[in-house]
């Protein structure tokens, strides 16, 4: 198995993902404790208790949990594993629902979850990521399902989802697939420190140590055809620890060979960004570094797709979301001088500015609407909130 997680401050997004799937009958409920399945009735029951943490950001967290193609589970298989799944992280008195999805080829269930208990109580995510991912391990020995490699355990880091497309389209490896070739060729030949960096810098690649001033080594880095991969974005065959462990290494010996190696591939990167800056390349370097250079979702072991088409759901509702007020917009002024009519009039003008913030929020990019606050302001009882936040605020008045 595997899992691809989501945290942001909107519910509505990822439900509406789910329940469009369900309407096309490519998805279906496993179970909820929410009292119906119907959208209105679920946000209602999510504001009831995110009221009780409204200065809570990131409440919402979503999951989907993958299987091989050949483990076809049936749904109350499935559905045993994701409550084990939901109780082991730590979700037993939270609000939830599961569906199944058929949308693929392979069995894959979604689970989404408010952080926020039903007293209240927030779950820490602290470690989230390695938590599931140990959960799911152990989950895979209990009920005998194909036993995945961990991301620790792994030797070399998995292509992207970009990296696949770009091979397609260029008919070549990717650079990071070039890398771990190449080092692993070097790293067979059980070389010195210093042999290894000037075989690597004879194939093209500049070597980077994490050196202390004593000489001590904590890491490497790899910069190579214009970019820079750190040892872990390869894998851990290509992390310092693993590196020193393959080569003839002395950090008495070969702490010269290592400082002078970092001189040089400090002036190839200085003359690259100078280079970069002069002929208009800087935009070509930014996006090859973030298809490169690893992100989040490279210690996850999911698709990386789950964000991409839950924000397509939630397309419909953005457009047809529209600013409320007829000062929406327009900015306020008033010359009035008498205090209690400049005081309404202050209210007004925060009113105009809060709606020109939500007109600005509901104009911005998909996946920042899937994880921005939720859509309608109907979602939440903003008159409690508010509420609650002037009492607070009365509450240390001196």
């Amino acid at each position: 198995m595997t899992g691809d997680q989501v945290k942001g401050k909107g519910f509505r997004g990822a439900l509406n993902y789910n329940l469009e799937k369900v309407n096309k009958g490519v998805a279906k409920w496993l179970d909820t404790s929410f009292a119906q399945h119907d959208e209105r009735t679920i946000m209602d029951e999510v504001k009831m208790i995110r009221v009780l943490r409204p200065n809570l950001a990131k409440y919402f967290y979503h999951t989907s949990v993958n299987f091989p193609p050949h483990e076809n589970l049936k749904d109350d298989q499935m559905l045993t594993i994701a409550k084990d799944y939901l109780e082991a992280m730590g979700f037993d008195q939270h609000q939830y629902a599961i569906f199944r999805h058929f949308d693929a080829d392979h069995p894959h269930m979604h689970i989404l979850v408010n952080r926020i208990g039903y007293d209240g109580t927030v779950l820490s995510d602290s470690k989230d990521y390695q938590r599931s991912e140990q959960i799911i391990r152990k989950l895979e020995k209990q009920y005998g399902l194909t036993e995945v490699i961990s991301s620790r355990q792994a030797k070399e880091r998995a292509m992207t989802k970009n990296e696949l497309e770009m091979m397609k389209h260029t008919d070549e490896p990717s650079v990071k697939m070039k890398l771990q070739v190449t080092i692993k060729n070097i790293l067979n030949q059980k070389p010195i420190a210093e042999q290894f960096i000037s075989q690597l810098k004879a194939q093209g690649i500049n070597a980077l140590f994490n050196q202390a001033s004593t000489g001590f080594v904590s890491g490497i880095s790899y910069g190579y055809e214009g970019m820079q991969f750190k040892g872990a974005h390869l894998g851990n065959a290509y992390k310092w620890q693993a590196v020193k462990n393959a080569i003839n290494y002395e950090q008495e010996r070969d702490r010269t060979a290592i400082y002078q190696a970092n001189v040089r591939t400090r002036a190839n990167q200085s003359e690259r960004t100078g280079q970069s800056t002069s002929t208009g390349a800087t935009e070509r370097t930014i996006a090859d570094t973030k298809v490169t250079a690893g992100n989040r979702n490279d210690v996850q072991q999911g698709t990386g797709k789950l964000q991409d088409q839950i924000g397509k759901a939630n397309r419909n509702n953005i457009k047809a979301a529209q600013p409320v007020g007829e000062h929406s917009g327009q900015p306020i002024i008033s010359n009035k001088k008498h205090r209690g009519e400049r005081g309404a009039d202050l209210s007004i003008q925060q009113s105009g500015r809060q709606q020109m913030v939500n007109s600005a929020i509901l104009g911005g990019n998909l996946i920042g609407n899937l994880l921005g606050v939720d859509n309608n302001a109907g979602d939440m009882d903003q008159n409690a909130v508010n509420q609650f936040k002037r009492k607070k605020r009365c509450r240390y008045r001196p």
